[in-house]
């Protein structure tokens, strides 16, 4: 299978924390891929390292072959090499429809093509009935919502998912997997950081697990969810 995303021996500081020592990866194109580990592992360094930013103390990201170590966020985005953030940023007094038209002509589409895209987009992440709401009054499920529809409007060959599940519950997480699921159905390869294990361990073909800015296990899920070492640094974590 086709590789489209690696890193190699990524190091990263803050201060006298090392947050992330030595982690490298490989994600193969048109996949899940889970990224788990208890509070503090390294997770979003990592996504921010990968995404530009933050640059790495050391090591090298490659993208589709090419080495983007030190192409700023907005390269690597035009690239196809995209992220949501933890806490969604919605531009607050346009509507729903309004900001993913936005993220859409970014590409360069004029804006009648812009919107036709935003209205399907909205549709596909569940929020066809919010078109026309503005983005500050969405809660925080629809927030989330939001930023992956104006990601997806980039036209992505692979997102980066920060906590994109973080408070759903019920049909509601049942849902956001299966727009997840829905993605990879398309083509667009996935990396999910999480703390819902279960959840991202449902979806997943691959999971990989940080402890103290380490990786400590990778494979399939069932595996690395029995794995000891793994086991361990979740006592009294796992979901």
């Amino acid at each position: 299978m086709e590789v489209i995303l690696e890193a190699h021996n990524i190091y990263k500081s803050f201060g006298g924390v090392k947050a992330l020592r030595d982690v490298s990866l490989n994600v193969e194109r048109g996949k899940i891929v889970g990224i788990i580990g208890p509070n503090g592992s390294g997770k979003t360094t990592l996504i921010n390292v990968i995404t530009g930013f933050l640059k790495a103390d050391k090591g090298r990201v490659i993208f589709e072959g090419y080495d983007v170590t030190n192409l700023p966020p907005y390269s690597r985005a035009k690239l196809g090499l995209v992220r949501t953030f933890q806490i969604p940023r919605p531009l607050t007094d346009f509507t729903t429809l309004e900001n993913v038209a936005v993220a859409a002509m970014i590409t360069g589409m004029d804006k009648a093509e812009a919107y036709k895209r935003a209205v399907k987009i909205l549709e596909q992440v569940g929020l066809s009935y919010a078109a026309n709401i503005k983005a500050g009054l969405l809660n925080i499920i629809e927030k989330k919502r939001l930023e992956l529809a104006r990601v997806l409007a980039l036209n992505p060959k692979l997102v980066m998912l920060d906590e994109v599940l973080a408070g759903a519950r019920g049909s509601e997480l049942v849902s956001l997997l299966d727009t997840i699921k829905g993605l990879r159905e398309q083509g667009i390869t996935v990396v999910m950081v999480e703390h819902l294990v279960s959840a991202v361990g449902s979806i997943s073909d691959w999971l990989i697990v940080l402890s103290e800015g380490r990786k400590i296990a990778e494979g399939r899920p069932k595996e690395v969810l029995e794995d000891p070492e793994v086991i361990k640094a979740y006592i009294g974590e796992v979901k």
